[in-house]
């Protein structure tokens, strides 16, 4: 890690586009501000963590919900495997105007 110290008004160049600038200090907390491209995710890393977290949560959802999803993708699937002349209120023959 590099530790660099900065007084309120100076700044910290991070590659070509982002410039971190000491705004204020008082007691233990330090105000920066930031100027980035909108390309570049700035996060608070406690945040940062808190998103991994949660898409981890996501990506692995409970047990309980993948087989009420289950259920219902075969529930839906069995309605579907219907030949269309068997689906009600369908009548059957799709008409001349669906004929090659």
């Amino acid at each position: 890690m590099l530790v660099l110290s900065r007084r309120i008004g100076e700044s910290i160049v991070i590659g070509d586009d982002v410039t971190v600038t000491v705004l204020e200090v008082r007691g233990d907390v330090v105000r920066v501000g930031i100027d980035a491209p909108r390309s570049v995710a700035v996060h608070r890393a406690e945040l940062l963590e808190q998103i991994g977290e949660s898409n981890r949560d996501a990506a692995s959802p409970a047990d309980s919900a993948v087989d009420q999803l289950k259920g219902a993708l075969l529930g839906r699937r069995g309605g579907l495997d219907l030949p269309r002349a068997d689906r009600p209120g369908r009548g059957g023959d799709a008409g001349p105007s669906s004929q090659p």
